[in-house]
């Protein structure tokens, strides 16, 4: 199949729409739905991404797509009771494989965000997989093959509608790509950018200079995941998935503190008091997800209000108090940190220290890279610098 018409564009009024091959055939096969123009811009940018992360790492990946950004990416690393909790996977009662836990953490980083996401998976889609996609809301996924159980379940999904791309994971792109916009053709080559090698950590400039095996993994996970993020773009990640991604703001500061406002909110869901929230039997996911995050902000009285709290809850619970909040986070450490481009002040480090990062990958370039490395050395935060940019557009 050389080109595939689509219903419309990134709107309705977007018409005719299509996606096509200049040169051979298509490397997807649609085995289920109706892809639309923005699904396979998530599918396409999100299978770049996790092949990238088995590659980097050799372990399964996943990520959950929203709007041409990741709103969480990961690797199956075991799942502790805790965060089984967090992404609802708790009651499952199939035994998750790899990578059924990579996309758990994936799509539990920011389940906000995820929320109508688009799936990628390095590896197979199994049963286990398809089944906890089964219980989310989500308009497609991309994976190189399906057995045949999780097809099954992934096709009865929506109704039959559900979207479901099977990838050639050997197809391989022309080295030069192009685009219009506004009837101008751009031409570049293609980011083939290796990010797999640990010597992208060599040259570190500040005082504390020790990277652990585990950090440079998850560094590695940071910046692959902000070569696929609209810029500007920062990523935290923790124990082997993104916890916090901030993308497409003009202000680098406004990046950082937009992931790690993310990276925070993912801590405090584990915090024992949001844990024991008692909830009725009969909540939505959704709702839930909304409640905890509304609950562990500013407006928390949104949801504790009399007339309103017995809407979600079984009792009324107690507010979880600016004192609590901050002694939670103080708890979150060896968090890791990678930035598209360099930081131009100390502010972002200040901001990240905050949401207890302890290692940073990032171009370096800056005439302000002297600040930015004291401020590193005030908090021990060990920072390499790449000499590598990863602008997405």
């Amino acid at each position: 199949m050389k080109e595939l018409a689509l219903k419309y564009g990134c709107n309705p009024n977007q018409k005719p729409s299509r996606v096509y091959m200049e040169e051979g055939e298509l490397p997807i096969e649609v085995l289920c739905g109706r892809p639309g123009y923005i699904n396979l811009l998530d599918a396409l940018n999100s299978w770049q991404l996790v092949k990238e992360l088995k590659a980097a790492t050799g372990m399964p990946s996943a990520a959950s797509f929203k709007h041409v950004s990741p709103a969480g990416a990961a690797v199956g690393a075991p799942l502790s009771d805790t965060l089984k909790k967090i992404y609802f996977v708790d009651d499952v009662k199939i035994p998750l494989t790899p990578i059924a836990t990579a996309y758990a953490r994936a799509r539990g980083a920011d389940r906000m965000s995820s929320f109508g996401d688009f799936i990628a998976l390095s590896d197979t889609c199994d049963e286990a997989t398809a089944t906890l996609i089964k219980r989310e809301v989500s308009d497609g996924i991309i994976a190189p093959d399906y057995t045949p159980e999780a097809l099954e379940i992934l096709r009865a999904k929506r109704n039959g509608t559900y979207c479901v791309i099977k990838i050639d994971p050997d197809y391989v792109p022309a080295p030069i790509e192009s685009k219009q916009v506004f009837g101008v053709t751009f031409e570049q080559g293609r980011n083939e950018i290796d990010l797999t090698a640990d010597s992208l950590f060599d040259n570190i400039p500040t005082e504390n200079k020790d990277i652990p095996a585990d950090a440079k993994r998850d560094l590695k996970i940071a910046l692959i995941t902000l070569k696929y993020t609209q810029s500007n773009s920062v990523c935290y990640v923790k124990d082997g998935q993104a916890i916090g991604i901030g993308a497409g703001q003009q202000s680098r500061i406004h990046c950082t503190r937009l992931a790690g406002n993310k990276a925070d909110i993912w801590w405090l869901r584990q915090c024992p008091k949001v844990l024991a929230l008692p909830f009725k039997s009969d909540i939505r996911r959704a709702d839930r997800d909304n409640t905890i995050d509304v609950y562990i902000g500013d407006e928390y009285e949104d949801v504790l209000r009399e007339g309103v709290w017995q809407n979600f809850f079984t009792e009324k619970p107690e507010p979880l108090t600016a004192e609590e909040k901050k002694a939670w986070l103080a708890q979150n450490t060896n968090v890791c940190l990678g930035s598209d481009a360099f930081f131009p002040f100390g502010d972002n480090i200040e901001r990240a220290h905050k949401s207890g990062v302890q290692y940073i990958a990032q171009a370096g370039g800056s005439v302000r890279d002297d600040h930015v490395i004291d401020t590193c050395n005030k908090y021990g935060i060990v920072m390499a610098f790449t000499g590598i940019r990863l602008f997405h557009h």
